[in-house]
């Protein structure tokens, strides 16, 4: 392969901002998307039994298709070892793997869901540059959060270890409370408002304590949600809000040297 129909197939395959390579990564996820629908599908009795032929022809020539793409890969990057032994380079060998182990190893084509994680592809496609900001926003908030969200976590393992000890000691191995680890699975159920079912109180007094537990749940599960509201809302309050003089974006953050909206530069603060 010459060096310019080798320059060219790597604009296509490895870069997403031009229109071809664009189209080559979204026809890339719609095949990959495709076999997982087709992974799904075998593992219904009915619809394999009916249309197995046309499943295993589809699943074949997807991974032909994978083979080749990975290949080429291979043949148009400067480096190949260092695109294989990189993440996508992995996750694309495991891609194409599954079939044929599953010429050799029955039960192996299960494993063909791994192809889901090279649907991680797509964050090179959308070029979430716009949103960085706002992932930096949530993110600083996320870490202001830590220590709140950690002292909430602790007081609600009391909380469960107290009402799970104290139903044990109500409710007794006769109404399905064996000892106090399965007691406090049942406080931590009831807590969050899961309710399985698989453990109830019989007592009038047991009752009572687990439909407090359930009212209080309520509450509880509204507290990290508020920790991390208010985090983020100051942490917007802390950025200058600075407007684009070329197309007027507002809440651009102080550090920030060019516009993420139209890629102005922005002049420099004080």
């Amino acid at each position: 392969m010459n060096q310019r129909l080798k320059d060219k197939y790597y604009e296509i395959i490895f870069e997403s901002d031009t229109p071809r390579g664009k189209l080559f990564d979204i026809l890339l996820l719609v095949f990959i998307v495709l076999s997982i629908v087709i992974v799904a599908l075998e593992s219904v009795d009915s619809i394999r039994e009916k249309y197995g032929t046309i499943l295993i022809v589809s699943e074949w020539i997807i991974t032909v298709a994978f083979t080749l793409e990975y290949i080429l890969r291979i043949m148009v990057v400067n480096k190949p070892w260092k695109y294989i032994t990189s993440f996508y380079g992995i996750i694309d060998f495991l891609a194409i793997l599954p079939t044929y182990l599953g010429l050799i190893f029955s039960g192996a084509a299960g494993l063909m869901v791994i192809r889901a994680l090279r649907l991680l592809r797509v964050f090179r496609i959308l070029k979430l540059n716009r949103y960085t900001n706002a992932a930096l926003i949530l993110r600083d908030a996320l870490k202001a959060s830590m220590t709140k969200i950690s002292v909430f976590l602790f007081a609600i393992l009391m909380i469960v270890i107290i009402v799970g000890t104290i139903m044990y000691l109500i409710e007794g191995e006769e109404n399905n409370f064996k000892d106090i680890p399965t007691s406090i699975y049942w406080a931590i159920v009831t807590l969050t408002t899961v309710g399985y079912g698989d453990i109830a109180p019989q007592t009038a007094t047991g009752q009572f304590i687990a439909s407090l537990v359930m009212i209080l749940g309520y509450g509880i599960i509204a507290v990290p949600t508020g920790i991390v509201t208010a985090e983020v809302i100051s942490t917007r309050k802390a950025q200058s809000d600075r407007i684009c003089p070329n197309c007027l974006h507002e809440d651009l953050g102080k550090n920030e040297h060019y516009c993420h909206h139209c890629g102005s530069q922005l002049e420099k603060e004080n």
